[in-house]
């Protein structure tokens, strides 16, 4: 049966950020086995020199290590459910998801996949698409102690991780920062519609911004780069930001605690997501904040 440094790795889930995730393992000397429901998004990964397996169940079958970079609990729970699957994944195999999952149901996988003797980590990341190409992503891992040790190595390679907790605490804790996140740049986006409509220019008021008490990875990342020259192309999807924001939200209120902002959030986040299609990028909401295309009872109404 293969152990964690053993084996193949098993990567599925090959779109924006698999794609760059699974090269990176393949050049950095790994055997990597990857699988995606759309054929072409495998073509990275062979070209790096890794291989593309047929189904989900192929890929995994005799892996020490099998990644999983999807995009919701629902198409985890669905890989994981799968009997081919299931029976391709040996005691000592450990699972790492390492996209936005819900934590209450990476915790029942967690406990179903234990009675099997394989384990599951949590790694959801941070750092778009630019950090999977560069490898400069920040992990946060949720696991047993001696568990995430065996998968330190790999994770090191993708990025810099961080141990938050047990299993559950990685998802939980990616869904709050993006929840801060997806506040941050909303904010952003209306002070610099108020600003624009009072004669300020927005390349000014970003630059002083971020010299000032305002900064954030709003102001000092995604204005810059995908707002103001107009690109709205940082590669993360506004409805997987929507989704991961109704995940802190939904946990806030699972554990009876009140999210005031949370909620507010979530709602104007639905809008521009009903508003601008679901291939919108992220920070389209900005667009969507500074030229008035939403519905404006929502944002200056409580």
């Amino acid at each position: 049966m293969p152990e964690a440094n053993s084996g193949h790795i098993a990567f599925v889930g090959l779109g924006n950020m698999g794609a760059h995730m699974s090269r990176r393992l393949v050049e950095s000397g790994y055997q990597v086995v990857g699988f995606d429901l759309q054929e072409a998004a495998g073509r990275a990964l062979t070209e790096a020199g890794g291989t593309v397996a047929a189904s989900a169940a192929q890929a995994v079958a005799g892996a020490g290590i099998v990644i999983l970079m999807l995009p919701n609990s629902t198409a985890v729970e669905a890989v994981l459910g799968d009997a081919e699957v299931l029976g391709g994944l040996g005691s000592g195999t450990i699972i790492v998801d390492m996209g936005s999952s819900e934590p209450t149901s990476t915790r029942r996988l967690a406990v179903a996949l234990a009675e099997r003797g394989v384990t599951l980590v949590d790694g959801p990341v941070s750092g778009g698409v630019s950090g999977a190409a560069a490898g400069t992503l920040t992990i946060m891992a949720g696991g047993a102690e001696d568990v995430v040790a065996q998968v330190s190595s790999t994770l090191a390679t993708l990025g810099t991780w961080l141990r938050v907790g047990d299993t559950g605490a990685g998802h939980a804790l990616k869904s709050i920062n993006n929840l801060l996140a997806a506040v941050q740049l909303l904010a952003t986006a209306e002070g610099v519609a108020i600003g624009r409509s009072f004669g300020l220019d927005p390349e000014v008021m970003i630059a002083t911004i971020n010299a000032a008490s305002g900064r954030s990875s709003a102001s000092e990342i995604k204005f810059p780069r995908f707002v103001l020259p107009e690109t709205y192309d940082s590669g993360f999807a506004l409805r997987l930001m929507l989704k991961d924001i109704r995940i802190a939200t939904g946990l806030a209120a699972e554990l009876g605690i009140g999210a005031a902002l949370g909620d507010r959030a979530v709602q104007v986040w639905s809008q521009a997501a009903t508003d601008l299609g679901p291939a919108a990028d992220q920070t389209e909401i900005a667009r969507w904040a500074l030229t008035g295309t939403r519905a404006d009872e929502i944002v200056r109404h409580p």
